[in-house]
């Protein structure tokens, strides 16, 4: 009985190890993404929270400056310099809702993306190489996981946000 006891008690710690190692190596990824954004940023003269809001435009846009606002996890008058940056680099444009014409809809101008999809080349490259090593299976897997860490992050930012 102790050597079953002992058994579990060896499987416990090394699943707590390894999901340790899981929650170690997510929070480096961020980091180095993190970086990754902040070198873009600076090669297109933008800053770091600028590349993610202009992200979250290209993704889930056209939006209105209050959704991504809340999106975005920022204040609204934060968000109005952003834009107007992003603006200004020809990276968004402001239009008129159609379904409320007082509103705003901010959209991603596809015109420029051929410099940031360079710019994201090497490591898109890279990502493309580490896929090919598994299994659709695997990968399947790996999708899952990550979907639901994304869901995870964005409870915890909008928790945070709410106070």
């Amino acid at each position: 009985m102790s050597s079953i006891s002992n058994a579990e008690a060896d499987a416990t710690r090394r699943h707590r190890r390894l999901s340790t190692s899981v929650k170690d190596s997510l929070r480096e990824l961020s980091v180095q993404l993190s970086l990754l954004n902040s070198q873009v940023g600076a090669r297109l003269a933008l800053k770091e929270i600028d590349v993610g809001c202009l992200d979250l435009i290209t993704r889930e846009g056209p939006l209105s400056p209050s959704a991504l606002a809340r999106r975005a996890g920022l204040h609204p008058a934060t968000l109005t310099g952003i834009l107007d940056r992003l603006e200004r680099g020809g990276w968004i444009g402001r239009d008129r809702d159609p379904s409320d014409r007082r509103a705003v809809l901010v959209r991603a101008l596809r015109d420029r993306n051929p410099e940031l999809f360079h710019l994201y080349a090497g490591m898109t490259t890279t990502m493309d190489e580490i896929c090919a090593g598994y299994s659709d299976a695997e990968l399947e897997l790996l999708a899952g996981f990550l979907r639901r860490t994304v869901t995870a992050g964005r409870t915890a930012t909008d928790d945070l946000a709410a106070g």
